[in-house]
């Protein structure tokens, strides 16, 4: 990039630098030129007012003989009077009247140029005679000449100058992206915490630096979610693995101690809680890819709600379910998602509830879909409101009172705030009007 820069600058300065000493050499020419017109013609107009005053012919010397001549011609062409240097020699020029031309003379090899001016004769123009004043172009020649061998020695210093300038500036310019470069050369996945340097300004490459900066503090915090995230489903896989093993080898070190039925219902329980856990794991590992397409269909979803509802009551738990506040509702919207996100709702409710648990479910004025879970627990506590929709999050209150089985994965929440999110809607949770918690989705307009 620095060499192409470097070559476009001195192309560009080349073709402009070019054009100017062509047009410089071609004005100095025409400058130089028209001085010389105008001495050659104010000479012959001054023979000329004299011829037509009747006074005859001047004299007709001239101080520098081989750079001008004069020559006084007939209507005929014939030279009746000439300069000192050209008396000898028949017309130089051809007597067209107010012109002029350009020729080579036998006084030197030089160009010169021949001025034509008319003298008119008492008998008209048919008497009169042509006055033919010629200067030599050789001061013409020369200083162009010097000017261009000027241009010649100049520009090529210039350009190499423009060049070094062009090279140097540019070098400066990239300095900041070469170390960018060696920087993001040297991290790695284990140094996910070195950062590039932050130039100086607020240039295109500060910019570059700082949203690379900004990158590489996502890709940080998702390696180091990515990490928390397997150290915590290696932790509860194991308990369930652990429960198994040790129950396995009980059964083995003393076979009266249990029966074949209570060793197999065990296993099975321990069994269900991975496959449970294993599909949440599967669903929040597309969720991070994605991949989270719901199939939408027409749902009615408080049909899904009344057998949430109706699920609770029968586990059992001597809650009270309160469905009073659910009124119809119908979206797009995946039924089976939406019965996940039911069933997690209504377990982490039932789990932290006290003796009552209330649905409601309305739509809103401005047509979003609101659905609301309460309870009358403990409730969640403002700094955590936030922190408990994260993966493997458990309130410490839910472990001390359930203990860590009963407490859940810390998954239920995620996976609701994500399965909410694919369909386009928010979760909340706040303070319930039973005094507990009160989780609350927000669908957008059907």
């Amino acid at each position: 990039m620095r060499f192409r820069s470097t070559v476009a600058a001195v192309l560009v300065v080349a073709v402009g630098l070019v054009a100017g000493a062509v047009a410089l050499v071609a004005l100095l020419r025409a400058e130089l030129t028209d001085d010389v017109r105008q001495v050659a013609g104010a000479r012959a107009e001054r023979v000329a007012s004299v011829i037509e005053a009747g006074r005859g012919v001047p004299s007709l010397t001239v101080a520098d003989r081989d750079e001008q001549f004069i020559q006084v011609l007939d209507a005929e062409g014939r030279v009746v009077a000439a300069s000192a240097n050209v008396e000898d020699l028949p017309a130089l020029a051809a007597p067209d009247g107010d012109s002029e031309s350009r020729i080579t003379t036998p006084l030197d090899e030089d160009e010169f140029l021949v001025v034509a001016v008319t003298a008119d004769g008492p008998d008209g123009p048919e008497s009169g005679k042509t006055v033919l004043v010629g200067r030599a172009l050789i001061a013409v020649a020369e200083s162009t000449q010097i000017v261009t061998r000027l241009l010649l020695v100049g520009l090529p210093l210039l350009l190499v100058l423009a060049a070094g300038a062009t090279w140097m500036a540019v070098g400066r310019v990239l300095a900041p992206v070469t170390a960018i470069r060696t920087e993001v050369e040297a991290i790695s996945s284990a140094e996910l915490h070195r950062r590039v340097p932050l130039p100086s300004g607020r240039d295109e490459i500060a910019r570059l630096a700082a949203t690379m900066n900004r990158m590489l503090d996502r890709l940080e915090r998702s390696q180091s979610a990515q990490r928390r995230f397997i150290s915590d489903a290696s932790h509860e896989l194991r308990s369930p693995v652990a429960s198994i093993r040790q129950h396995a080898e009980v059964a083995l070190a003393h076979p009266g101690s249990t029966t074949q039925e209570r060793l197999a219902g065990t296993v099975l329980a321990e069994d269900v809680r991975i496959q449970h856990l294993v599909d949440d794991l599967l669903l929040l590992a597309r969720a991070d890819e994605d991949a989270l397409r719901p199939q939408l269909h027409q749902v009615d979803l408080d049909d899904l709600v009344l057998d949430e509802a109706r699920r609770l009551r029968s586990a059992g738990a001597g809650l009270r379910i309160g469905t009073t506040g659910v009124s119809a509702a119908r979206l797009d919207a995946d039924a089976q998602g939406l019965r996940r996100v039911l069933r997690n709702l209504g377990d982490n409710a039932a789990r932290h509830a006290r003796s009552q648990v209330a649905f409601n479910l309305a739509q809103e004025e401005d047509g979003r879909i609101v659905l609301g879970v309460e309870d009358d627990g403990t409730g969640v506590p403002p700094a955590d409101r936030e922190r408990v929709f994260e993966r493997f999050v458990r309130l410490d209150d839910a472990r001390a009172r359930a203990g860590e089985g009963a407490a859940g994965s810390g998954l239920g929440l995620a996976i609701v705030k994500e399965l909410v999110a694919a369909h386009g809607g928010t979760t909340t949770v706040s303070e319930s009007s039973l005094g507990g918690a009160r989780f609350e989705v927000s669908f957008p307009r059907p």
